[in-house]
Order: structure tokens, then C-alpha cells, then sequence
């Protein structure tokens, strides 16, 4: 089982970036997928999650209307845009697959926001 992260790097305040999360090893399509995001000294914490047909979306509040979660069940991707990004975005990205009592996550991707 693999999910790789992609797509972080440095960008300015009001910014955007779109990161993918290819996944392999497992039935992409049957779980949902979520991303995650872990600031320096803070504790991780939910994005946003897409459920496994992509039916149904839920957001933080502290993302909503700027960040929008897709996925690509025949490329077994999900993907993150965002916009208007903010310093407070900054942090390690990550992306988790859940389904049942099974859950697998990715290493990461960086994400800094920075004038």
C-alpha cells in the first residue's frame, strides 16, 4: 500500500497550490480519503474528506471556500486545491485512506506560505 504526496512547496500570501495524493496497493475507489495537515508544534488535524465515490464532502472551517478536495477513482487520485492560501496554511500536508477499520497514510508534502 502507497499514497505519495506531491504538489507542496513555497508560495506567497493569497497564493495557490494543488496537491495530489496517488494512491496503490488498495481498492482506491472503495475507501474515503482525506487530507491532513500538521503545523510545526501543533497537533495534526482533518482538512477536509471526500467520501469514496465523491458524493460527499466536509471541510474545516478554516478552509472552507478557499481549498476544495477532488478525487479520481480511475487514476486513484485525490487532489487539494488551494487558493487565497494564508501563513496560517503553512504546515505538512498529508493524505490518509479510510475505510472500515482499515487506514493507511501517505509521508507528506511540505506547504509553506511566505512573502
Amino acid at each position: 500500500v502507497q499514497l505519495v504526496e506531491s504538489g507542496g512547496g513555497l508560495v506567497q500570501p493569497g497564493g495557490s497550490l494543488r496537491l495530489s495524493c496517488a494512491a496503490s496497493g488498495f481498492t482506491f475507489s472503495s475507501y474515503a480519503m482525506s487530507w491532513y495537515r500538521q503545523a510545526p508544534g501543533k497537533e495534526r488535524e482533518l482538512v477536509v474528506r471526500i467520501s469514496s465515490a465523491g458524493g460527499s464532502t466536509n471541510y474545516a472551517d478554516s478552509v472552507k471556500g478557499r481549498f476544495t478536495i477532488s478525487r479520481d477513482n480511475a487514476k486513484k487520485t485525490v487532489y487539494l486545491q488551494m487558493n487565497s492560501l494564508k501563513f496560517e496554511d503553512t504546515a505538512v500536508y498529508y493524505c490518509k485512506a479510510n475505510r472500515s477499520t482499515y487506514t493507511y497514510w501517505g509521508r507528506g508534502t511540505q506547504v509553506t506560505v511566505s512573502s
